[in-house]
């Protein structure tokens, strides 16, 4: 005969989540979210949360940790729910304005970290929540790095996690589409660009779909390569001689992105797979 679990104990709280949250989200996704919020609520590690299944929660506990429920139910991603997110080691405010981190680009900080580059000017084209700027400010301290996005709300965030975590990045109001528009001169210059062509919309998770910004998301269908294409011709009038390139791009078309580079005048250009072997990357080298 099993036990009826207390309703203010921790196993109890993971048992609702489960029933809340089953239908959006895998059984182990669910977990991790609660997890995460026992972690942002309680300052709980995982080890207590699965090891104090039967510790009993105070009425102020149960509902910090309950709280997110009803936001998290909608499909709203966790990120934005707790309003924070980990990357690269540093702790960024996200909300519905930017997108949310991926893995792919912390991949692609950490190849532009571990390339040997020593930059003194950093351009990050698209810089959303200042992700990439900001690590790479942390990477290479001594450079100059300016974070620019067409979005105005966009920045305010970044520049909030800037002061947030101690470093000082320009930002910079600017649509890269605009062709009386230049990027600032620089000898590195990174873009994780808008490319998900729209005829895929209905393919992206939910939480994705419904909450994370368009603007940042997509690109038309009929020219899904047009911001590396555009970026690529500002790119080459602002790179010095030997400066390097760098993408996040789709799987699918990321591979077609250095013939383009190549024609407008990089010497070299190459496509690279992420961690789980896919097209991913682009370098490129004036």
């Amino acid at each position: 005969m099993s036990m009826r679990i207390a309703t203010n104990t921790v196993g109890a709280v993971l048992e609702q989540y489960q029933r809340d949250l089953g239908e959006l989200y895998p059984a182990s996704e669910v977990r991790a979210i609660a997890k995460a919020v026992f972690a942002d609520a309680l300052g709980w590690d995982q080890a207590r949360v699965l090891l104090d299944r039967e510790a009993a929660l105070s009425e102020s506990e149960l509902l910090r940790v309950y709280m997110p429920l009803k936001r998290l139910r909608t499909g709203e991603p966790l990120q934005y729910v707790l309003g924070r997110t980990l990357f690269h080691g540093l702790s960024l405010a996200v909300g519905p304005s930017v997108l949310i981190p991926r893995p792919e680009t912390e991949e692609l900080v950490a190849l532009i970290a571990g390339a040997g580059l020593t930059p003194s000017r950093i351009v990050d084209v698209g810089t959303g929540s200042g992700c990439i700027a900001l690590a790479l400010k942390k990477h290479f301290p001594q450079a100059h790095v300016t974070g620019t996005d067409v979005s105005a709300d966009a920045l305010r965030m970044a520049a909030a996690n800037g002061r947030a975590n101690g470093l000082e990045v320009e930002w910079l109001q600017q649509d890269v589409l605009d062709v009386d528009r230049q990027l600032p001169l620089a000898d590195l210059i990174v873009s994780n660009p808008p490319y998900v062509p729209r005829a895929e919309e209905a393919t992206l998770d939910t939480h994705v779909r419904a909450h994370e910004p368009h603007l940042a998301l997509f690109v038309d269908d009929a020219d899904p390569l047009l911001f590396f294409r555009v970026i690529g011709s500002k790119a080459l009038a602002a790179l010095g001689v030997g400066g390097t390139l760098w993408f996040e791009g789709h799987r699918d078309h990321i591979a077609r992105v250095p013939d383009i580079l190549l024609q407008q005048g990089f010497r070299t250009a190459e496509a690279i797979t992420d961690l789980s072997g896919a097209p991913r990357f682009v370098r490129a080298v004036r």
